[in-house]
């Protein structure tokens, strides 16, 4: 399989579970990147925005400071939400699987197990 880079929260549940599938299906994860403690710069979360099909696909609108912001009453363009992820990693939807050069935000069986057939 082609590198695999898997961006977490080693206490998310989701995350946890999300792994735990990974390795279910003997997936060698290359690299494990906790988005907490090393966080993205704005040219990486540029870069793994494109991977998934656009900000949209990997920016988190469940982040509690999407609302504390007030963001939920207005229309967030795409270079304020890489903005945003590149200095809050909570707007970064978690885990992010990239296979090769293709990502995937969020953790959904089916949506994994297709970037894993690419």
């Amino acid at each position: 399989m082609e590198n695999v880079t898997f961006y977490w929260l080693p206490h998310c549940s989701t995350c946890i579970k999300a792994k735990a599938f990974l390795e279910a299906e003997g997936v060698s994860i290359a690299r494990f990147r906790d988005i907490k403690t090393e966080r993205l710069s704005l040219e990486e979360v540029t870069k793994l925005a494109a991977m998934a099909g656009g900000a949209e696909n990997i920016f988190s609108r469940r982040a509690i400071k999407y609302r504390e912001m007030g963001l939920n009453q207005r229309e967030v363009g795409t270079e304020e939400m890489l903005e945003l992820m590149s200095t809050e990693y909570t707007f970064i939807k978690r885990p992010v699987l990239v296979v090769g050069e293709v990502a995937t935000a969020g953790f959904s069986e089916k949506n994994f197990r297709e970037l894993l057939a690419r």
